[in-house]
C-alpha cells in the first residue's frame, strides 16, 4: 500500500531572509524546494503539503496599511491577508511543481485548496503573541512601529534583529480534511493548511468569522496528519538535523530518537522557542496521536531515506 506524508515547510524556503521578496527571487526558491520534494514522490509517497507565510503574511500586512495611509485604501484584517498568502504561495507551489514533476517525466494532479482553519477564540495564546511575522527590524524600527501601531516585537534568537510578534492559537479543526486525504490517497498532490490555515472561530451564534492571528504551520500540518491517519510526517527546515547544546562545544547530531528522549531535551530547554521547539512539538504530537515516523530535515536531504532527525514512539 502507498504510503502517505504530510511535508510542511516554512515561509523562510519561499523568501530567504537576505532576499528583497521579488516575485523572481519567489520563484526560483519555490521551484529549488520543489525540486527536493521529487525525492519523496520517487520513493512512492504520496504527499499532501502545507506551508508558513511568516515573511509574507508580514509583508502583505505592510502593503496593506501603506496603501491605507497614502491611498485611502482600506487594510484589511490579518486573517484576510493570511487567505491571500494562501492563495498567492499555493499557486507559486502548484506551478512550480507542476513543472518540475513534468521534467522528471512524473504526471500528477496538484490541487490548492483555501483552507479555514477552527481555533478556540479562549486560547491564552490570544494574551501572549509570540508567533513572529514580517521582516526583521532595527531596535529603533521596531520602536517608532510600537508607537505607531501599537505592535509587539520580540528579538530574534539568531540575533538578526527584531521582529513583529502575533497571537499563534491551538488548531482545534481543520475544514474539508476528509477531502484532502480522499485526494491524496487517489494519488493527487494536495496544497493545503497554507501559513497554517486561516485563522477562524465560531461565534456567539455558531457561525465561522475569522479572527487576527497566525496558526503554527507545523501544528496545523501535524494535526492534519493525524486525522488523515498519515503515516510520516516531515518538516523541512534550514538544517539537516535537530542537535542537542546547538553551537556549543558539546553540539550532539540527533538521528533516531523516541518520545521520552525528546521531550526531555524539550524540557531541559535544548530547543529555541520561535524556531525549533514549535517543530519538536508537532513532532511529538504527530507521533503520540498514531504517526509511524517525524522527521525533521532540510529539503536537500530528501533524496536520501535515511536523512534527518526521525523521531519515533
Amino acid at each position: 500500500m502507498t504510503k502517505l506524508a504530510v511535508v510542511a515547510f516554512g515561509g523562510n524556503a519561499l523568501l530567504r531572509g537576505d532576499q528583497k521578496g521579488t516575485y523572481d527571487e519567489q520563484v526560483a526558491n519555490v521551484r529549488e524546494t520543489c525540486e527536493n520534494l521529487v525525492g519523496l514522490v520517487k520513493q512512492g509517497y504520496n504527499i499532501v503539503i502545507g506551508h508558513g507565510n511568516g515573511p509574507q503574511v508580514g509583508n502583505v500586512m505592510l502593503q496593506h496599511d501603506a496603501g491605507e495611509e497614502k491611498h485611502n485604501v482600506l487594510a484589511q484584517p490579518m486573517h484576510f491577508c493570511v487567505s491571500e498568502t494562501q492563495g498567492s504561495i499555493a499557486y507559486l507551489i502548484e506551478q512550480q511543481l507542476k513543472n518540475v514533476l513534468q521534467k522528471h517525466g512524473i504526471q500528477k494532479n496538484i490541487l490548492s485548496i483555501v483552507t479555514q482553519v477552527q481555533v478556540d477564540k479562549a486560547d491564552q495564546a490570544f494574551q501572549n503573541p509570540a508567533k513572529p511575522v514580517g521582516p526583521y527590524y532595527t531596535n529603533e524600527q521596531a520602536d517608532a512601529l510600537v508607537r505607531e501601531h501599537g505592535w509587539v516585537f520580540k528579538a530574534d534568537p539568531r540575533g538578526r534583529g527584531m521582529r513583529r510578534v502575533v497571537a499563534s492559537p491551538k488548531p482545534v479543526d481543520i475544514n474539508n480534511w476528509e477531502i484532502v486525504e480522499r485526494l491524496a490517497r487517489e494519488g493527487n498532490i494536495v496544497i493545503t493548511v497554507g501559513g497554517g490555515g486561516i485563522p477562524v472561530i465560531k461565534n456567539d451564534q455558531g457561525e465561522m468569522e475569522g479572527i487576527d492571528a497566525v496558526i503554527d504551520k507545523d501544528l496545523a500540518s501535524a494535526t492534519l496528519a493525524v486525522k488523515i491517519n498519515a503515516d510520516d510526517f516531515f518538516i523541512l527546515t534550514d538544517v539537516p538535523n535537530v542537535f542537542i547544546n546547538f553551537n556549543t562545544p558539546e553540539q550532539k547530531k540527533l538521528e533516531t530518537v523516541g518520545i521520552p528522549e525528546i521531550e526531555r531535551y524539550l524540557e531541559e530547554g535544548h530547543f529555541t522557542e520561535g524556531s525549533m521547539a514549535p517543530k519538536v512539538r508537532a513532532c511529538i504530537m504527530f507521533v503520540k496521536n498514531g504517526g509511524k515516523e517525524a522527521i525533521i530535515t532540510e529539503a536537500t536531504q530528501l533524496k536520501n531515506s535515511d536523512a534527518g532527525t526521525k523521531i519515533i514512539s
